[in-house]
C-alpha cells in the first residue's frame, strides 16, 4: 500500500473513531438524564450537592495522615513543569482546562493503577487502594488566579472527593461552589460533594492550590450499583476513557524520564565534587 492510501485510511480511522465518541457522548448525556433521577432514589447517602464525609469512615486513614501525602506531592511538585495540564490528559476537558492554570498528576485512572507515578507517591497509594470502590485519583494543582468554569459530572453513580495540601491562606478567596454552596479547603481536611451538580472553583489568590482528589462509587442499593457497574465498563471500552488513558501513560513517562535526568545530573555533579 502506497502512502496516499496509508494517510486516507489513517484520516478514515480517525474519523470513525471521532464519530463513535461522539455518539458515546449523546448517548453518554440521555443515560445520565435519564437514570440520574433512579440513581437519586436509590442513594444511601441521599442526593444533596455536599454530602457528609460520615459516610465514608475509609477516609480517615488520608486525614490522619496526609502530612506523608504532603510530602510526596512536595517532591512532585520539584517537576511541576512535566506534570500535564488536564486538557493534555483528556482534551474532552478542554472546555474546563485552559493554558498552564490546572495541572494533575495521576496515581488512579478509572480503576488501573499508575504503577510509576503511584511510585512516586508511595504512601499516598497504599492508602487509596484501602478505600473500596476508587475510580480515580489524581493530585489536582490549581495556579494562582485561576478559574475552572462551571460544569457537570458524567454521573450520579460517582461522588468526588478532596483533601486540602496547599492551601492559599486566603481561604475565602479560593473556593469551589456546588449550586448556592460554597466549599473551602483546609490543610488535612476532606469533604465530598456530587459533581452532577453545576460546581466551579475560582482561586483569586497569588498562592497555588493543591488537593487530593478521588472518585469512588456512590453507596446505593444493588439495582442502581448493577447499573452503574454496566455504566462504567462501557466506559471503560469508549474512546472517552481509552484516548485518556493513552496520554497518562504517555506522560507517564514523560515524568518518569525527568525525574531520571535529574537524579543523573545529581550524581554527576556530586562525582565532579
Amino acid at each position: 500500500m502506497n502512502a496516499p492510501q496509508n494517510t486516507a485510511k489513517a484520516a478514515s480511522a480517525k474519523a470513525e473513531r471521532t464519530t463513535a465518541h461522539k455518539m458515546f457522548m449523546r448517548f453518554g448525556r440521555k443515560f445520565r438524564s435519564g437514570i440520574a433521577g433512579f440513581q437519586s432514589r436509590q442513594s444511601l447517602i441521599g442526593d444533596t450537592p455536599v454530602l457528609d464525609k460520615a459516610h465514608f469512615p475509609e477516609f480517615k486513614v488520608l486525614e490522619d495522615n496526609w502530612r506523608d501525602v504532603l510530602a510526596e506531592v512536595r517532591e512532585i511538585l520539584k517537576f511541576r513543569d512535566q506534570v500535564p495540564k488536564f486538557h493534555e490528559v483528556s482534551t474532552d476537558q478542554k472546555n474546563i482546562s485552559k493554558g498552564d492554570e490546572w495541572r494533575t498528576f495521576f496515581l488512579f485512572g478509572f480503576g488501573t493503577k499508575l504503577a510509576r507515578n503511584c511510585a512516586k507517591a508511595p504512601k499516598t497509594a497504599a492508602m487509596l487502594e484501602t478505600i473500596p470502590n476508587l475510580q480515580t485519583a489524581w493530585f489536582s494543582i490549581l495556579a494562582p488566579g485561576a478559574h475552572i468554569p462551571p460544569h457537570k459530572g458524567v454521573t450520579k453513580g460517582i461522588v468526588t472527593c478532596h483533601m486540602g495540601l496547599i492551601v492559599p491562606k486566603d481561604q475565602e478567596n479560593c473556593r469551589l461552589r456546588v449550586e448556592d454552596e460554597y466549599c473551602t479547603w483546609q490543610e488535612g481536611k476532606i469533604f465530598v460533594f456530587d459533581d452532577t451538580y453545576r460546581h466551579e472553583v475560582s482561586n483569586n489568590t497569588d498562592e497555588e492550590r493543591v488537593v487530593l482528589l478521588w472518585h469512588v462509587d456512590r453507596p446505593m442499593k444493588t439495582p442502581a450499583r448493577l447499573l452503574h457497574k454496566l455504566f462504567v465498563a462501557g466506559l471503560k471500552k469508549s474512546s472517552f476513557f481509552k484516548n485518556p488513558q493513552k496520554n497518562m501513560e504517555t506522560f507517564e513517562d514523560r515524568f518518569e524520564q525527568a525525574t531520571r535526568d535529574a537524579a543523573e545530573t545529581l550524581e554527576k555533579m556530586s562525582t565532579h565534587d
